[in-house]
């Protein structure tokens, strides 16, 4: 991570514990370049501490809350006690992944042959956007190659990301289909349809949601949506085949909706 890039008060941080004193214990904080942090005694436990050893040794790894950072003197106060059980494994779990989320990204970097410099600048871009790099590559396999669409990334380092995100991340999600049929008699009515299939694939999505529409014969074409949760896939169903129907028939066609009740959890 950037030198410069520091925890804010409030943030839980991974640390290992470098030194234990009798009044606190130096530690490294594992996502922040080694950054070292203190633990004060009156921060290891609730309650009365006689020996910091008691409760802490060297090499361990423990998750800690951010207290204060000062940057000019490039210190770090950290709290022990103020995290329960829930946000430590949370927070082992976060860091876990991001450290998942790191191999993924070196191997992209091999198989693409970006230089060093250039996935630094990445990774940065992608910390910024996104939050973290697991973050990124859970949001590659919800949205493909459009999840980077606004960070002017390279197609090839695009394609790449999508491709090790889809091995190796299994989201959970509802993929459901519908389909409508559309006639237009018109001379132009090839171009109608395409209006209105272009209507329900353009259709207001929310983050996390993919609309596909295919040909299935004439005159139906077959809407899949595939969402993290059941209502909003139903919900952006019928919002795509109402826009494809009301498209066509203000065009002078025809639509119909048919529901389509299989639903497929993955």
């Amino acid at each position: 991570m950037d030198e410069n890039i520091w925890p804010e008060s409030g943030d839980f941080v991974v640390c290992t514990v470098k030194n234990v004193t009798d009044f606190g214990a130096y530690v490294t904080l594992e996502e922040f370049d080694g950054k070292e942090g203190f633990i004060h005694i009156s921060e290891i436990k609730a309650g009365w501490v006689k020996y910091v050893r008691d409760h802490i040794r060297e090499g361990q790894k423990v998750v800690c809350k951010v207290l204060n950072v000062d940057t000019s003197r490039r210190h770090i106060d950290l709290s022990l006690k103020d995290v329960n059980e829930h946000q430590k494994r949370a927070k082992i779990q976060d860091w876990k992944n991001e450290q998942k989320a790191a191999k993924w990204l070196q191997f992209v970097a091999e198989e693409t042959g970006t230089s060093e410099e250039e996935m630094s600048k990445l990774k940065l871009k992608l910390f910024e956007n996104f939050g973290s790099l697991y973050s990124a590559f859970e949001e590659a396999v919800i949205n493909a190659e459009a999840a980077f669409g606004d960070l002017k990334m390279k197609k090839k380092l695009a394609s790449s990301i999508v491709t090790v995100a889809q091995s190796n991340i299994k989201l959970p999600y509802v993929d459901i289909a519908g389909y409508v049929d559309l006639n237009c008699y018109l001379p132009d009515g090839i171009d109608i349809i395409k209006l209105a299939l272009e209507a329900g694939n353009n259709v207001d999505k929310e983050e996390g949601v993919r609309v596909d529409i295919s040909y299935t014969g004439a005159p139906r074409y077959r809407i899949k949506v595939i969402a993290p949760d059941y209502k909003l896939a139903e919900a952006v169903l019928k919002r795509s085949a109402k826009a494809a129907i009301d498209t066509i028939e203000h065009l002078g066609g025809k639509g119909e909706f048919h529901r389509h009740n299989d639903t497929v959890k993955v």
